[in-house]
Parts: structure tokens; sequence; C-alpha cells
């Protein structure tokens, strides 16, 4: 069976090199295209990552395979849906929302930016908490007269508090979380990005937009598909947090507190994270990890330099699950999620293998 054929606009960022990592050697997923900004089209990828000063501005550990490297660059602009049965896109919010929905009408749209992920016609998908969302991509072709769709992934943040809480969620209910982040800063990217002098030393107490993307994305993710498939109701937990960012350089750190529906005991939290399998349909998709919820006894774990790359940087490590005395049926634990891996390249892949799974693309 032929490979799908991917273009990857936004191919030069940090997430877009996390992309074009991911996609090496995928079994249905060929990258046939490359677009970044004007100032890059027309050279190879490799002499578009050249710096001035010679230096090769590829920042993954993986090493950029030599195919890629040798591949001409066009500008987004210049991309035609024709030529490709899917694109992926990592380019900021601005630039997505001109060039994506143009996509959309002929091919599928994988999206790390936020331009669509609040529409009530767009799922927020994270395969293994709400699979069942999917079918909202064809409410979505109805009403916009798409041949394609645009699905985005959430905020690399939202997706390890998601991920824990989808377990709570199933087996005793969530009420209200608190959450403060400690993000890394790839999370920015590399341009702007985060000062070395403003990041070395300090903590960041600030992070714009970030607070409101996760108090309303989670609840999105938790939230209900109506049984037509063609609107989403948000759950009715109620999210507060503070987003910082600290001197690291991938794996965002959450501390989380919250109340659950019903009372249980630290034993029980602990149980139903460990045991929860996710979505069926998300299991042996191939770039999901054998668990997606790794925890730690040890107390001072996790960290996210030990504990970001967990199986690919694909699960979410979590520790110091702890009862909590001031919330009702309170319960307090620390997690640590990649936010450049799940939380952005691999995760976006991961909704495309999901929807290919559920039938849903090619």
């Amino acid at each position: 069976m032929a490979k799908l054929r991917a273009v990857l606009i936004g191919a030069t960022g940090l997430a877009g090199q996390q992309f074009i990592a991911a996609l090496k050697d995928h079994p249905f997923i060929e990258l046939t295209g490359l677009a970044a900004s004007p100032r890059s089209a027309g050279k190879t990828y490799a002499d578009a990552l050249r710096a001035s000063n010679g230096m090769l501005a590829w920042f993954v550990p993986e090493p950029l395979p030599e195919a890629i490297a040798r591949m001409t660059v066009v500008s987004g602009d210049a991309v035609q849906a024709k030529d490709y049965d899917i694109a992926f896109s990592a380019v900021e919010a601005d630039v997505a929302r001109e060039l994506e929905p143009r996509l959309a009408r002929d091919i599928p749209v994988f999206s790390a930016a936020s331009a669509f992920r609040y529409d009530a016609d767009v799922p927020l998908l994270i395969p293994p908490v709400n699979a069942a969302h999917a079918p909202l991509i064809n409410e979505q072709r109805r009403q916009r007269g798409w041949k394609g769709f645009i699905v985005p992934i959430p905020n690399c943040t939202t997706t390890g508090l998601a991920v824990t809480l989808a377990p709570l969620a199933e087996r005793f209910g969530v009420k209200a979380v608190l959450m403060t982040s400690l993000q890394a800063m790839s999370g920015a990217g590399r341009s702007p990005g985060v000062i070395g002098l403003d990041i070395l030393d300090n903590v960041v107490p600030y992070i714009p937009k970030e607070e409101h993307k996760v108090e309303v994305e989670t609840k999105k993710i938790l939230g209900a598909l109506n049984p037509a498939g063609a609107a989403l109701t948000p759950h009715d937990v109620r999210v507060s947090c503070t987003c910082t960012r600290v001197a690291v350089l991938e794996g965002h750190t959450e501390s989380v507190f919250v109340s659950l529906g019903k009372k249980a005991s630290v034993a029980e939290v602990t149980q139903a994270m460990r045991e929860w399998q996710g979505a069926q349909v998300a299991k042996d998709l191939p770039s999901a990890p054998p668990r997606w919820i790794e925890v730690l006894d040890d107390p001072f774990r996790p960290q996210p330099r030990m504990d970001r790359d967990t199986h690919g940087g694909m699960a979410t490590t979590v520790g110091r699950i702890r009862e909590d005395g001031v919330l009702e049926n309170g319960f307090k634990y620390v997690l640590v999620s990649h936010n450049t891996k799940m939380g952005a390249a691999k995760g976006a892949i991961l909704v495309a293998e999901l929807l290919r799974a559920q039938g849903l693309l090619g």
C-alpha cells in the first residue's frame, strides 16, 4: 500500500524539526514536502537551517535525515493541496488561520497551532482520552463544505493534565482542578523564544494566553459528543491554573490538585492511573506507548530531565500522589509530560494514526 504523501508547514522551527524526526521511517506516512517562510523558499532544507555564523540550526537529538536535508523548501503560500494527501502544520496561530483552511478544503490538516481549537465543529483530540470525539470532523466537513478537515492538538500544557485526569474522571468523577505548571523553554520555541538572561536564575511567572487555553481545552477534551456526532458538550469540571516558565530545556512539570466526585484512597487513585489503558483504538497505533501513564513511587520523581523521554516522550509520568485536606475528596500529584513530543509533533502524528484506524483518513 502506498504511503500517504505529507507536507510539513513550518518545517524549520523547533516543532517542525520534531515532526521530521518523528516521521522518519513511519509505516504509512511519507514526508514529501517541506514549507516555511518566504526567506527559506528555494533553499535546500539544510541551507534553510544554516545560521549566519554557519551553524546548522538543527536542535532535536535525532539526526537530520539526509534525504530531508536535500529537499527543497517552498513558501507556505505556494503549497498546493493537490500535491499531497495530508498536511501537518507547525506554524503560529495567525499564519495557521489563513493557511490551514485553504488546504483543508481538499485534504486533512493536523495542526499544532491554536487557531481553530475552540471552534464548535473542531475536535481537540488526545487519542487515548477522547477518540470518540473524532466523528465531529464529519460535521465540520458538512458545515464548511470541505473535502478535508482541520484537527488541532491541544496546548502542550493541557495534554499531560488531560491524560492524567481521564482515568480519574472515568473512575471517580472530577469536580475541580487547580494546577501550577513549570514549563520548559522549548514550549516558547527558539524565535523569539525565551531570552537566556531572562530565564537563567529565574522563574517567569506569566505565559500570555496559556492559562485560558488550559482551562478551556481541558473541559472540551473531557466533554462528550452528542449521539448525532454533531456537537460537543464540555465537561463541567472547574479548572484554574497558573502557568510559569522555568530554566528547563524540555518537559513540562505540573503540580495538580483535584477534587474528585466521590471518596477514594491513595491506593485507589494510584491504581486508576496505573491500570488506565485509554481508548482501545489508540492502543495499537504506531506511535502509541505501551502505557500512557507511568506512576512512580519515588517521592523525588518525576523530574523532567529523567522522565520526559519515557516511552519515547509519549507517556505522562506521575508521582507524589497524596490526599489533599483542603479540596473535597481532594488529591494532589506531580506530572511530567514531554511538550514537543506528545505535546506537539508526535501527538499530532498520533492523531493522524487514530483517524486512519477509525476509517476517517485515507
